[in-house]
């Protein structure tokens, strides 16, 4: 009986341990800052992805650690909050990158490629109609990357983004106007920790970061054709080493607009689901 016992609590001790050993170190060993330490990453494209830590800088009265990206970047979908941050934040409950501006740009950006690819299937199906839309886009300003007190599978809200999406028919039919608001909360959830290979080496504890979308959409007028499915969920894991950070980062998206308002089908088009893939090649930690 005593034997079983032991058994039983063992491993609970030793998650139990875990997780106030990462409330003690995990301020500062999951994101060295030291300037002039870099990362070098690789996309599921074979495209590279520079990041250089370097001085701090005071914004609104707050030190921050600072990145800088090589390349920079020059189309916004492309910015991805998760992985790209400028600046971030150690304190005493979490980790935070500041994201707000970037963010709001990425948001806009994507939605403006699947508004661009809904109006051009519109426009080929129906000989002189056109789509007339504007997007707005509002993000909080920062990302809670990470509790410094680490509980496995245990969710906390990382980021709450809004958007709303005003469409207009030329002509114009009835209704003259339909209003997509889109609300995606995302929460963040550490599973557990992993040994990770990558082209950098083999990462051992890593945490393991999920994070999941959770999009709802009103329209106005209320009686629009949705789709009765949650529209654009993605799914972001991150791999993060003791000493090093980043080291993995693997995400699914689907469309948003698209799953929400399908248009008709068309050979030439069909909703999608993005998958990105990045995986450290080589650093240095100073």
């Amino acid at each position: 009986m005593l034997k079983r016992f032991r058994v039983v609590l063992s491993p609970l001790l030793i998650l139990g341990f875990s997780a106030t050993l990462l409330a003690q170190e995990g301020k500062d060993v999951y994101s060295p800052h030291v300037p002039g330490s870099y990362w070098v990453y690789e996309d599921q494209d074979g495209n590279e992805l520079t990041r250089s830590a370097v001085e701090k800088k005071e914004i609104e009265g707050e030190m921050y650690s600072s990145f800088n990206y090589e390349p920079t970047m020059e189309d916004w979908i492309n910015y991805d909050y998760h992985i790209h941050p400028n600046f971030y934040k150690v304190g005493e409950e979490k980790i935070t990158f500041l994201v707000g501006d970037e963010a709001q740009k990425a948001v806009k950006a994507r939605l403006n490629k699947e508004m661009a690819d809904f109006r051009t299937i519109l426009r080929l199906m129906m000989e002189g109609f056109d789509l007339l839309y504007e997007i707005e886009a509002e993000t909080e300003d920062s990302f809670d990357v990470l509790p410094t007190s680490v509980t496995f599978n245990e969710a906390w809200e990382a980021i709450q983004l809004k958007a709303k999406v005003t469409m207009r028919s030329d002509p114009p039919q009835d209704p003259e106007e339909i209003i997509l608001e889109f609300t995606i909360v995302e929460t963040g959830k550490v599973l557990g920790t992993e040994d990770v290979e990558t082209p950098a080496g083999t990462f051992e504890n890593c945490l393991k970061i999920e994070y999941q979308t959770e999009t709802k959409v009103e329209a106005s007028p209320p009686d629009q054709d949705l789709t009765p499915n949650p529209p654009g969920e993605s799914v972001t894991t991150l791999w993060v080493a003791p000493n090093v950070g980043i080291v993995k980062f693997h995400q699914k998206a689907e469309d948003i607009v698209l799953k929400t308002i399908p248009p008709p089908p068309h050979p030439l088009f069909k909703a999608s689901t993005t998958v990105k893939t990045l995986e450290l090649k080589r650093y240095e930690i100073k």
